[in-house]
């Protein structure tokens, strides 16, 4: 008679059976596309404690034991300043899943709060190095983050209507200030609704965001909603809490009409055709069509 599964068992059989087309095919497929991983590799998963994080933990986890290269990991999570039912709730979620997590403090929170102009870009950079520094004081040469495809296909819209350019967010890069170090998007080709249905399917509960920035915003704004239906003004104009959640809505737009969008969104830039492209940048140098014409 077999004995009963435990929860984290459970869990891992989700993404390798219940979800093997949705997450653990794209996931290694990610791997194999752009040889993210290579034998006697030492790699850093970086955990926020969200959803998309904890679920690349779990894969990474699962391609080590049933991969063909032997690497080493580490399960980093940085504190930045949570609230401390915030980080209890990481270390619950991470005793569940059976992720051995090493959690190293910083004053991020505290050093961002006050700055006015672009807060969330400082520290998400902020938190990079941060995350680039202790990886690498543990002998890490990789870096792997939690992004999935759609973040990817949103990155892309907002460089072309906010940023005047076209770019995207790339599979793997070597770090400008950490030499010797690289930074890996194992979840690639996941789409968030599959980590989504895997999350509670599952019945999990994660951060969805734990920046006191964030939260002091969202508690203004529903103070200002409340007002609004009291004042009989509710239905005006949307709010939205950042340019990627308006993206996410204007793909969802998008989709209606084509339900195919994210695909070609992502072939776009898997498909540049330089021979019909104005002007496009190279390592740092700006060209021309006429250059060529």
């Amino acid at each position: 008679m077999k004995e009963p599964k435990t929860r984290c068992q459970q869990i891992e059989r989700s993404i390798i059976k219940n979800y093997r087309k949705e997450i653990w095919r794209p996931f290694v497929d990610a791997l194999n596309e752009y040889k993210m991983i290579e034998e006697g590799d030492n790699i850093a998963v970086c955990i926020s404690g969200g959803k998309d994080s904890m679920l690349l933990a779990k894969c990474m986890q699962e391609i080590l034991r049933h991969g063909k290269m032997k690497f080493g990991l580490h399960f980093l999570v940085m504190d930045p300043g949570y609230h401390p039912a915030n980080r209890q709730l990481i270390e619950e979620n991470a005793a569940l899943m059976e992720i051995p997590i090493e959690i190293f403090d910083s004053d991020i929170f505290d050093v961002v709060i006050d700055v006015d102009e672009s807060p969330c870009y400082l520290c998400a950079r902020m938190r990079r190095g941060f995350l680039y520094a202790h990886a690498k004081e543990l002998g890490c040469n990789k870096i792997a983050l939690g992004h999935h495809f759609d973040d990817v296909i949103e990155t892309v819209l907002m460089s072309m209507l906010y940023g005047g350019q076209v770019n995207t967010m790339m599979p793997k890069l070597h770090s400008t200030n950490f030499e010797g170090m690289e930074l890996l998007r194992p979840l690639y080709f996941v789409k968030e609704r599959a980590i989504i249905d895997w999350k509670e399917e599952n019945g999990l509960h994660f951060l969805q965001c734990a920046c006191r920035f964030t939260e002091a915003i969202a508690k203004e704004r529903a103070m200002r909603a409340e007002s609004a239906v009291s004042d009989g003004m509710a239905g005006g104009d949307i709010v939205h809490s950042s340019k990627r959640q308006e993206m996410k809505e204007l793909i969802e737009e998008f989709r209606k009409i084509n339900p195919n969008i994210e695909n070609n969104i992502f072939k776009s830039v898997t498909n540049v055709n330089l021979d019909a492209c104005i002007g496009y940048v190279k390592n740092g140098e700006r060209h021309h069509f006429l250059d060529e014409y």
